[in-house]
């Protein structure tokens, strides 16, 4: 069991890395925005993934890791400087939205979307780690950016797990009609933090508003920090996993039909590669003995067999062009044998395996009737 969830584990992190970190280095050339994408990708898919163990499925832990590191790193280059204050929360309720849902009417009350939340904070917090740490901000203390993001995180809990169940109380099988006290008044406490802090900045810095406008600007950074980025993070996670779910089964129907055509598509590899390397070596030969044969023709066989693999595709990137006409009427035979090939292959499979095929779509149909 160990080793199977090891492999799992091995599986997720090499396919949420090779989406994550292409993405983000496309989005920003800063490393730091790479690594809070790619760790909190890895951190969320590796949860969701251990924690389900074989029954939450290789593509669903995957696909949640992925959405959660892609978006990370695009918020991250999106946003000036380093914002975690800003960046963290519409992260936690996304991840929060995703997994809403793809495990459904599973969480039907504020104790159950507290207790995941958690979970995916802490998740959250650990795949921001390795940012902090790659920026040195362990350096100062106890008091450094790394451990007070950590706990901002943390606090973030009540507030997003109270406006997560504002949005799903409504969906049915919700089981709690308004939310615990005690919830409500953790949720107020990250939202006076900042109150506090953004008027104790003015004042220090003097910037001259007046009590209403400062009252306003507090008002739109909390409102638009805590309320509208969260929710509208929520409710895009929570419907893009709703509609992705049933359409995922696809690729659990695609393995079946790829055990059954393994071995043809291998059979079909070898002769198609065969077919290449044996003109490859024909288109070699004419050169030799009649130079000129092929314009700007190649000097070695590599040349050779880029020239084969292309015209065997009817595509013209490689340099080197038929001239002679004995190299155009082999040129000519390649083609036809290698479309002769597929056409012949193609035939000879499905009538093999057809019945086979048609055996996995009928128990495929009789299971989602179940």
């Amino acid at each position: 069991m160990i080793g199977r969830l090891t492999w799992l584990a091995a599986r997720i992190v090499l396919a949420v890395a090779c989406v994550v970190v292409p993405f983000g280095y496309a989005v920003t050339g800063i490393h730091t925005d790479v690594a809070m994408g790619v760790g909190c990708g890895l951190a969320v898919g590796l949860g969701v993934g251990l924690r389900g163990g074989l029954r939450s499925g290789l593509w669903t832990s995957v696909l949640i890791g992925s959405i959660v590191g892609v978006a990370t790193a695009l918020l991250a280059g999106l946003l000036p400087g380093t914002r975690y204050g800003v960046l963290v929360p519409p992260v936690l309720a996304l991840a929060l939205g995703l997994i809403d849902g793809f495990r459904g009417l599973a969480l039907t009350g504020y104790r159950g979307m507290g207790r995941e939340a958690a979970i995916v904070g802490a998740l959250v917090a650990a795949g921001l780690l390795p940012a902090w740490v790659a920026q040195g901000s362990f350096a100062s203390g106890i008091f450094s950016l790394g451990t007070l993001m950590l706990g901002v995180t943390l606090l973030l809990i009540p507030s997003i797990t109270l406006l997560a169940g504002l949005l799903s109380h409504r969906r049915e099988g919700w089981l709690d009609d308004r939310p615990p006290t005690l919830l409500a008044l953790g949720a107020l406490v990250v939202p006076v933090l900042l109150a506090i802090g953004m008027a104790s900045g003015a004042l220090v810095e003097g910037r001259g508003l007046s009590g209403i406008e400062l009252i306003l600007a507090i008002a739109q950074v909390v409102v638009g920090t805590l309320v509208v980025l969260p929710a509208t993070a929520f409710l895009l996670g929570r419907s893009i996993a709703m509609w992705l779910q049933p359409r995922l089964r696809v690729y659990g129907y695609l393995g079946d039909y790829l055990r059954v055509m393994s071995v043809p598509i291998g059979a079909f590899a070898v002769g198609y590669l065969t077919i290449i390397v044996l003109f490859a070596g024909f288109y070699g030969m004419l050169e030799r003995f009649q130079p000129g044969a092929f314009a700007n023709a190649g000097t070695g066989i590599a040349e050779w067999l880029s020239f084969a693999f292309y015209a065997a595709l009817g595509q013209d990137f490689a340099t080197a062009a038929p001239v002679s006409v004995g190299a155009k009427i082999l040129l000519g035979a390649h083609l036809i044998l290698s479309a002769g090939w597929v056409v012949v292959l193609f035939a000879a499979v499905m009538s093999s395996i057809g019945p086979r095929l048609d055996r996995i779509a009928r128990r495929h149909a009789e299971q989602d009737g179940d």
